[in-house]
């Protein structure tokens, strides 16, 4: 009996340490009861449901940190959340994770950061955090240093890993965060992240503020969170970046010029082009990493500075009537121009940059043909079929030019045919 009562007893206490083990390993993912020793500053949510939810997504990401290793991750509140596991299929062929809680705050993000993110390794992030914090009436400056701390330490964990930063969304003052709450906010974070080489900074907010600066209902149905079209847009937003860093359109691009026409860019390096006084013949990229040579595209990166003018040209001149085609994708915003022989063609994110803004058939965060046909010293210039300039007057000689203000631009197929 005496064995019997020695056993039991073992039993129930094992069973006792194993339960504690397990409380303790739950307690792991509940939201901090006080502020007290916490990093960053600002409001950290504590209502039940928040807590029930933040635990609850937390515990079970815990559960796949091994099968998430390596993946890119989107990190933020609700609206990251909402976008579901695989983000509607937008980014099929990419490992991704969804670091996305309903309701967080940009400090909620700074306290599980190491755990539910850098515990991954991931790839690349994609950072949109902030709109909570003005709900709770944390101020721009609050929400902007909380931002400075979460990229440091991405920073620190990794040194070259891509860090894409959204701009805040637009919303709506009857939820508590007013356009020029947002504004002050973005701007905080441009100054942030300026001159940071690893972080990509996207112009997010025109591409969904109407004229007030407010969500649109038919994006943003309750003015916060985005639909199926507001989601489309942000997928469309983020994806040239993400090709940019080798997530996505890695194929090789199998175009061929049509009769007659000559390729300008090989689609490998930038052989054939340099800075005026120099080339870059089978170089991938230019010294500053401005220029990139990747799969068929000829990348004019996003400025770190936010903004910095730069040209890259063809090394040979054109002084025969010709016509010349190419493809052009802007991020949200981007500004950027195409050189003939010397005066600047507008190439940009036409319905936010400008100045073509009226244009029926542009595509945004898409591919668009630009044809320019040079005659005479006269250039009529048109986007996917529509006029941009019917007699832009031009040197009799001069190189092809591709010009990089703000945000990313891409060109493809540029290709020239000379006529009479």
């Amino acid at each position: 009996m005496r064995h019997f009562r020695l056993a039991t007893a073992l039993v129930l206490a094992t069973v006792l340490l194993v339960s504690q083990a397990a409380a303790q390993n739950n307690d792991r993912w509940d939201t901090p009861k006080t502020d007290d020793g916490l990093p960053g500053a600002g409001p950290i949510r504590r209502a039940d449901w928040f807590r029930n939810l933040w635990k609850e997504r937390r515990a079970n990401w815990s559960s796949k940190i091994q099968q998430d290793q390596g993946a890119l991750v989107f990190l933020g509140d609700s609206i990251t959340q909402g976008w579901g596991d695989n983000f509607g299929g937008k980014f099929a062929g990419v490992k991704v994770a969804n670091r996305g809680i309903s309701g967080d705050t940009s400090r909620g993000v700074l306290i599980r950061l190491q755990e539910d993110v850098l515990a991954l390794k991931p790839s690349g992030v994609v950072l949109l955090i902030g709109t909570n914090d003005l709900e709770e009436d944390a101020s721009p400056e609050i929400i902007a240093g909380n931002l400075k701390l979460i990229v440091a330490e991405i920073k620190r964990h990794n040194p070259s890993i891509p860090i894409v930063l959204c701009q805040v969304f637009p919303s709506s003052a009857t939820k508590k965060r007013s356009a020029t709450q947002i504004k002050a906010v973005n701007k905080l974070y441009a100054a942030a992240v300026k001159g940071d080489t690893q972080v990509t900074f996207v112009e997010t907010w025109p591409l969904f503020a109407n004229a007030e600066g407010d969500a649109k209902p038919e994006e943003f149905p309750d003015l916060l969170h985005p639909n199926e079209a507001g989601y489309a847009k942000w997928a469309a937003a983020i994806h040239p970046i993400l090709a940019t860093h080798g997530f996505v359109e890695n194929e090789r691009d199998t175009f061929k010029p049509e009769k007659g026409f000559k390729s300008l860019f090989n689609g490998k390096d930038l052989t054939g082009w340099g800075f005026r006084t120099n080339n870059f013949d089978h170089k991938k990229s230019s010294p500053d990493g401005r220029y990139v040579a990747r799969n068929g595209r000829l990348i004019v990166t996003t400025p770190a500075e936010g903004s910095r003018i730069q040209q890259l040209y063809t090394t040979r001149k054109f002084p025969e009537n010709f016509t010349l085609r190419l493809e052009f994708r802007a991020t949200p915003n981007a500004d950027s121009g195409v050189f003939i022989r010397e005066p600047q063609l507008q190439c940009r994110d036409y319905p936010l940059a400008g100045p073509y803004k009226n244009l029926q058939r542009y595509k945004p965060q898409d591919w668009n043909e630009m044809e320019v046909t040079v005659r005479n010293g006269v250039a009529y210039c048109t986007c996917n079929g529509e006029v941009l300039e019917a007699a832009l007057k031009v040197p009799a000689t001069g190189p092809i030019g591709l010009e990089g203000d703000r945000g990313q631009m891409e060109y493809r197929r540029i290709r020239l045919h000379k006529i009479k």
